[in-house]
């Protein structure tokens, strides 16, 4: 038995800023992935998981079924047998290793199941999200649903507002372009947890939400309204602008050892560098101009070109 491959993501904007109904722009990233699978000799890491599905089984019995209801007896059955999770991406670097086992789960075991080849109205879109934030959230303790839908349609999707998602086309790569996003690893494995609970704790205050308000989510507005049009001149401006703020705002979720890497980008502007995700470790995301001169300034650190413009 041997699932079908589901992939990790790369939030690209809207990190932070879509539990306060700024946009955000969410791409499948293909280079990891994950399929269920069962092993006639399963390694110290497919035991871990399985047992880890073992405990999922239980907490989805619980799971309200009119919103989704799963084949449980056939999921026991197959997690008895010694089902686990096949998965390349890392876990706690930001690129949705939940969410692709959620993503998994719902293809095989759920039932009445909203499929990527039908008409994905707003409607539908916001069902499957509703269902994978109840889902994710045994690992997450609270999930916005995100990951796994990506996860699940292999599509960008566009997050307008919490109620207001769409699936849309991203401008296509320009293979010989000089600029790139691309992901910077930071040897460290990031809780989202503790790093949400920093983020909920520091809304308390009305300077901090303010920031959020008039800096943060303008500038993650506009870089998603930039990349979606393709205006890259624009997009850079306001990439800037965003690694300014988190690098002011956002100390806690940045590792201490990248705050220098962070400053020398921004006054240079060889590459900007913003969170992948919650942060506190895992990836770190960088935008450049001209990845020859980023991957010259970043030479101590291995880079992995996720786009090119």
């Amino acid at each position: 038995m041997k699932g079908p491959l589901f992939y990790s993501k790369i939030l690209l904007f809207g990190e932070y800023g879509i539990i306060k109904d700024s946009k955000g722009l969410s791409i499948p990233y293909s280079f990891y992935n994950g399929a269920l699978k069962k092993a006639d000799n399963p390694s110290e890491k497919a035991i871990q998981s399985n047992q880890s599905l073992q405990r999922f089984v239980t907490y989805l019995q619980s799971i309200n079924s009119e919103l989704v209801r799963f084949d449980i007896e056939q999921l026991q059955n197959d997690v008895n047998d010694g089902m686990y999770f096949d998965s390349s991406i890392p876990q706690g670097y930001g690129v949705g290793s939940s969410g692709a086992l959620v993503a998994a789960i719902y293809d095989k075991y759920a039932f009445d199941k909203i499929t990527v080849l039908e008409n994905l109205t707003r409607e539908k879109l916001l069902k499957l999200k509703s269902i994978f934030s109840e889902m994710e959230s045994f690992f997450h303790g609270k999930s916005s649903g995100l990951d796994p839908l990506n996860s699940y349609l292999s599509i960008p999707i566009l997050i307008n507002s919490k109620d207001n998602i769409e699936a849309t086309g991203i401008p296509s790569q320009s293979t010989d372009g000089k600029g790139a996003v691309f992901l910077i690893d930071s040897g460290i494995i990031g809780e989202t947890a503790p790093m949400v609970s920093i983020f909920m704790e520091n809304m308390k205050q009305e300077g901090f939400r303010n920031m959020i308000k008039n800096q943060f989510i303008k500038h993650t507005d506009a870089c998603v309204d930039d990349f979606l049009k393709g205006d890259i001149k624009s997009l850079f401006k306001n990439t800037k602008q965003l690694s300014k703020v988190v690098l002011n705002h956002f100390k806690p979720m940045i590792p201490i050892e990248f705050h220098e890497l962070w400053k020398k980008g921004l006054k240079t502007n060889d590459y900007y560098l913003k969170l992948c995700g919650s942060g506190g470790g895992g990836y770190i995301l960088g935008f450049t101009e001209d990845i020859e001169k980023a991957k010259q300034a970043l030479k101590d650190y291995k880079l992995e070109v996720v786009y090119n413009f």
